[in-house]
């Protein structure tokens, strides 16, 4: 590991208790930023509710920490937005944020579009699918950038069991982006959950970010904002252990693959390897081959966006 990367742990690496909530209440009083929540969701019903009542609850009804919390639904054919709503979001359908640029299927297709529709200084993102939730995941990412003002994006870590073994999830970081990151961008390597969806930023700093549209939108967001404004200006939070929704191994191979293309993308914009995945399903006649494009098309930093600035302006 670089020294650069073990002095980073030891100063930029923190756990929840550094912070207790009356002294990050009392930073964005002093400092008067304004937070919202964003929760991208496709048929999360089950856990959305329960995530943005505890939420509001915690952090806006009991505490004045989080200013707005707002669902950006991405098409689910569940009840979804009905739930949301009735526990308190506002709830904005995908397809109804810039509707000039037809929105594309991909969890970063919606954060770059939430940016359009949300307007904290600091914009933190939530999974939709998360169980046994706690609000200390958004104090925990919020923290660090309401107390120390050089830090702009901060994500948490945690463990990931699987099927009751503890730390058995995070295949996709351990397989694809670990090795990535270690080996091409080695000042990321101290980022326990480089891929989480849990993480909060400036907004100066998202509005100009790139978005790949799809799963390689948090390493895309990473290597980007490294190279923006430098290792320092990152941090992580430890806020225990996420239970979520597992997928399969092969939808995990289809986000690898995604994960792979945006990395490569960052490395050279020259040869690029065919841009597509295929994989074996077992049919009536043996293994049938089923091919999916991976290229990741990606969304521009959104300062570049006319509605973008004409909002800024008004």
């Amino acid at each position: 590991m670089l020294k650069e990367v073990e002095h980073w742990l030891s100063t930029r690496s923190w756990s929840l208790t550094d912070r207790p909530l009356h002294k990050i209440l009392a930073a964005k009083q002093r400092t008067g930023q304004s937070v919202s929540v964003v929760l991208p969701a496709l048929n999360e019903e089950a856990t959305v509710g329960d995530i943005v009542a505890i939420i509001r609850h915690d952090l806006m009804q009991q505490v004045p920490l989080v200013d707005e919390i707002v669902v950006v639904d991405s098409g689910s054919t569940d009840r979804t937005s009905e739930v949301a709503a009735a526990a308190g979001a506002r709830v904005v359908h995908r397809d109804d944020i810039l509707p000039r640029i037809p929105a594309v299927p991909g969890k970063g297709e919606v954060l770059w579009r939430s940016l359009l529709v949300t307007s904290g200084d600091i914009v933190c993102f939530i999974d939709a699918d998360l169980k046994e939730f706690s609000s200390d995941f958004v104090t925990g990412i919020v923290g660090p950038l309401l107390t120390e003002p050089g830090v702009d994006l901060v994500k948490a870590m945690y463990d990931r069991p699987l099927g009751g073994a503890a730390g058995q999830g995070g295949r996709v970081t351990e397989l694809m982006a670990r090795p990535l990151l270690n080996m091409h961008w080695p000042q990321l390597a101290g980022f326990v959950q480089p891929l989480g969806g849990e993480y909060a930023a400036r907004r100066s700093l998202l509005e100009q970010l790139p978005f790949p549209v799809g799963y390689g939108v948090e390493l895309g967001m990473l290597v980007d904002a490294l190279h923006l404004v430098g290792l320092d200006a990152l941090a992580q939070v430890d806020v225990g252990v996420r239970k979520h929704r597992h997928q399969d191994g092969q939808a995990l191979g289809r986000m690898a693959a995604q994960i792979y293309r945006t990395a490569q993308l960052r490395l050279a914009r020259g040869h690029l390897v065919r841009p597509s995945l295929t994989q074996f399903e077992r049919g009536p006649d043996g293994f049938e081959p089923r091919t999916y494009s991976v290229d990741t098309e990606e969304r521009p930093p959104m300062v570049e966006i006319t509605e973008y600035q004409s909002r800024k302006v008004a």
